[in-house]
């Protein structure tokens, strides 16, 4: 039980800690679309994103893949910059409500490998050597997702306030949701260009 509760906690702090910036913009950024009332799309949003950062984990883990470090934190931001400008194609309200916001589900499982990759070297270290990865892995996931469940739900809490309640233009939220992350993001991407 104390290997579940070691990983749950480094998966929780892979998105909460004050050094998870780029995964808190991340998920910024990819709800930024989204109302209270989209929550079943937004979970199933950043499980996509779970699932991909565990597939690259556990290929990490197991030795299948590795990645160039340098690379790795250069994309990271790379696709919150995407991400950011990819919400720019939705700022009409019906165009949300449409089938073309799938696209933004395959976006996320594919940015989750890539996010996977940044974290892989680490959670490699972590474990020992004649340690088997199902639990370490598992719990570390269940972390990550309750870390973004827990940050999407205080930007779907926000936009319920700030678009339902304070009648702020959806467009201009989506806007500012997205503006931020990619003006951070681009910063951190030029720093990191390998």
């Amino acid at each position: 039980m104390s290997d579940f509760k070691l990983y749950f906690n480094e998966g929780w702090a892979h998105i909460i800690s004050t050094d998870a910036l780029d995964h808190q913009l991340f998920i910024i950024a990819m709800a930024a679309l989204f109302l209270w009332k989209d929550w079943r799309k937004v979970l199933i949003l950043v499980t996509a994103f779970t699932i991909g950062h565990s597939l690259t984990l556990a290929l990490s883990v197991y030795d299948v893949i590795r990645f160039d470090t340098g690379w790795v934190e250069f994309l990271i931001p790379c696709t919150i910059v995407l991400t950011a400008l990819n919400n720019l194609r939705y700022l009409d309200a019906v165009k949300i409500e449409s089938r073309n916001i799938r696209f933004n589900y395959i976006m996320a499982l594919l940015f989750g490998l890539i996010h996977g990759m940044g974290f892989a070297n680490s959670i490699r270290q972590m474990l020992a050597s004649d340690q088997t990865i199902s639990i370490p892995l598992l719990s570390f996931n269940l972390g990550l997702e309750a870390g973004q469940v827990v940050l999407i739900l205080v930007i779907l809490l926000a936009a319920q306030l700030i678009v339902e309640q304070m009648r702020l233009p959806r467009k201009i939220w989506i806007i500012l949701l997205s503006a931020i992350p990619f003006i951070l993001s681009l910063k951190m991407a030029l720093e990191r260009i390998p």
